[in-house]
């Protein structure tokens, strides 16, 4: 990226950042459709049939380490919670990409809260969750409790916000370093499960289960 095309992304993200703040009523708007989308999309998992929180523990402990236990996807945060971050990383990307300064840095966010929230109430859905089950070594994933999907939002909007702190090249950068660690941890990553969701590799899932 030439000085100039770098100093344009900093002077856009200055530009947005402005924007950000309060300064008239309608300034609340994308927050409080953000709130909506939130509270709609918990509505919407808890009419599919999903649970609250895990149902294997005593105490409502926030995060599980275990990627490959029953407790994950059950709790608050787990290792996947990090796959969700790198959504918001690429969703801002995009939407800088595709918006510049024709929406402020709420408005995106709204966007991000939005499709994350989407992507929640599809992958929970019978049909996903039946492909992870056929298509991935997540043979004992039965979706996500509502409490796991409110932090995968959590996660994807923090994302967001570190990559418009970031800006591209460092946000690249901790893309492949969260990719990299997922990768050597739990064999397994946003990349990769993107792969095993559309055209699953045999390969790649007995390395995943350790044959």
């Amino acid at each position: 990226m030439t000085e100039s095309a770098e100093l344009n992304v900093q002077d856009t993200a200055k530009n947005q950042n402005r924007q950000f703040g309060f300064e008239s009523r309608t300034d609340y708007l994308p927050w409080l459709l953000a709130i909506i989308i939130i509270a709609a999309t918990v509505i919407v998992l808890y009419w599919q049939g999903r649970i609250w929180w895990c149902k294997w523990d005593a105490p409502y402990l926030l995060w599980s380490s275990d990627a490959w236990s029953k407790h994950s996807s059950q709790h608050l945060f787990d290792p996947y919670s990090f796959t969700h971050l790198l959504h918001g990383l690429l969703f801002y990307a995009a939407l800088f990409l595709i918006f510049r300064r024709r929406l402020s840095l709420a408005w995106l966010l709204f966007i991000t809260v939005f499709a994350e929230s989407g992507w929640e109430i599809l992958e929970n859905s019978k049909a996903v969750i039946e492909r992870y089950r056929t298509a991935t070594f997540s043979l004992d994933y039965f979706g996500d409790s509502i409490a796991n999907s409110f932090g995968d939002v959590l996660s994807c909007t923090a994302g967001f916000l570190v990559a418009h702190k970031l800006a591209f090249w460092r946000s690249l950068f901790l893309f492949a370093l969260v990719e990299i660690i997922l990768i050597s941890t739990i064999r397994d990553s946003l990349l990769i499960n993107i792969i095993m969701l559309i055209h699953p590799i045999e390969v790649i899932k007995a390395w995943q289960t350790g044959g």
